[in-house]
């Protein structure tokens, strides 16, 4: 009797062994997958900013690898490697340095608007390419007839009671897509100021300068080209 109750548990412990395995390979994989969801969802302390006087940081910003002096961030939190939906920058003009960090503004010397232009770039919005905004939108709006401007450049000013009221657009000639921008008439304090994009992939570039620059529209133009080609080297590809 005791040989066969012996031979009856060794059956049942034989019988375990093909459903042993399968149980222990998924609770391994349950395990494995807790600990990654564990991992990712932890909380994290952000990084530092990254110091002013730091070399140039990759920044990805869309599908577009850019290389941005940090002391050209404004915002601290901005000022860090890595993917970012918006950076906004600061150079003077016309050397197209970044500011430099110890010059304070005070109430008797405050930052003068004509000595800097000011850059946004950001992930493309949806907004239609300033191309076609060119062709099928801004026409509806604008006055019949252009006005005067620098030799080489075309003013057209937005009639009052649009969209655009209180603005002007003024776009190279022979070359819209090279050199459009979207001025006020008038600002706060000055003149006003004008709003110039460019797009690289799935990213926007706004440059805002003070309108007084359209008289020197060429070298602003040449100084846009030169600080984009600094920020997106032909080196830098875009993700496709």
């Amino acid at each position: 009797m005791a040989t066969v109750v012996r031979q009856q548990s060794r059956k049942r412990r034989a019988g375990t062994g093909p459903l042993t395995a399968p149980v222990l390979l998924f609770a391994a994989a349950a395990m494995t997958a807790a600990v990654f969801v564990a991992y990712v969802l932890w909380p994290r302390w952000p990084e530092p900013p990254v110091s002013r006087d730091a070399p140039s940081v990759p920044v990805m910003v869309g599908d577009v690898a850019f290389s941005i002096e940090p002391a050209a961030i404004r915002q601290r939190v901005q000022r860090r490697p890595g993917t970012q939906d918006r950076i906004d920058l600061a150079y003077l003009w016309p050397s197209l340095l970044p500011p430099d960090p110890t010059r304070k503004p005070t109430v008797g010397a405050p930052v003068d608007p004509n000595e800097r232009l000011f850059v946004t770039i950001q992930v493309v919005d949806g907004t239609l390419p300033l191309a076609e905004r060119l062709a099928t939108i801004y026409p509806r709006y604008w006055a019949p007839e252009p006005i005067a401007g620098p030799e080489g450049l075309t003013v057209r000013s937005f009639r009052d009671g649009t969209a655009y009221q209180g603005e002007e657009l003024a776009y190279e000639t022979a070359a819209p897509e090279h050199f459009l921008a979207r001025c006020a008439r008038k600002g706060v304090t000055n003149s006003g100021s004008c709003l110039l994009e460019r797009r690289i992939g799935s990213a926007d570039l706004t440059f805002r300068f003070p309108r007084e620059w359209l008289k020197d529209w060429k070298g602003v133009a040449d100084g846009i080209d030169r600080l984009v080609a600094r920020l997106h080297p032909p080196s830098q590809p875009s993700q496709r």
